[in-house]
């Protein structure tokens, strides 16, 4: 990073913390007293930590393994805790994710990629039917599976706190591709496995 850039992050970072600071004063809260003086700053690292996706899907997904045989049933993993920020009201969802695909001939991954999969499209300002199809066609295109399946469950704080106030409502998204979509079978059978 030059000095140029850091400059801009640190002007950027500086607007976002009196961003947070005018806030808190719009709330009628004294942003200096002592409980909120960090306040602004902690926010401002809260915010690019849960937005800071990890790693690059094409590079995690490219490690596959070939010696498993040939593998022709369905691959599946849940539920993967994750928790994600909604982009409308910046605030908490979270839930559990359910994720299958049927293997082409040699393109098997680690399951923990599946995790790491969901954890990065979660660790960005997101709205829940944008994840579930963002991960679901992520393994499409890099697996390129005969099948693939997403099912997302989660409670999100801008219902539960705001608005309409229902905390224990959930919301549950899918998307199924190829097999998943077209063959009964295969679709009853990984949606089986993705219920709570």
């Amino acid at each position: 990073m030059t000095l140029t850039d850091q400059a801009l992050e640190l002007d950027i970072r500086a607007r976002a913390e009196d961003g947070v600071r005018a806030l808190l004063e719009l709330a009628g809260d004294d942003p200096d007293r002592a409980g909120l003086a960090r306040t602004p700053a902690r926010f401002v690292d809260a915010m690019l930590e849960m937005t800071a996706a990890p790693g690059d899907p094409a590079q995690f997904l490219a490690v596959q393994f070939e010696d498993v045989g040939q593998v022709d049933e369905m691959v599946h993993l849940g539920p993967i805790p994750f928790t994600s920020v909604c982009e409308h009201h910046i605030l908490p969802f979270t839930g559990h994710a359910w994720v299958a695909y049927l293997p082409t001939a040699g393109r098997v991954v680690g399951l923990s990629k599946l995790a790491r999969l969901v954890e990065h499209y979660a660790r960005q300002l997101q709205v829940q039917e944008r994840l579930t199809g963002q991960i679901v066609d992520t393994l499409i295109k890099h697996l390129d599976p005969r099948g693939a399946g997403v099912v997302l469950r989660a409670t999100h704080a801008c219902m539960a706190q705001r608005g309409i106030s229902k905390p224990d409502a959930v919301m549950t998204t899918s998307a199924l591709r190829r097999a998943f979509r077209e063959q009964p079978a295969a679709r009853a059978e990984f949606l089986s496995f993705a219920t709570p």
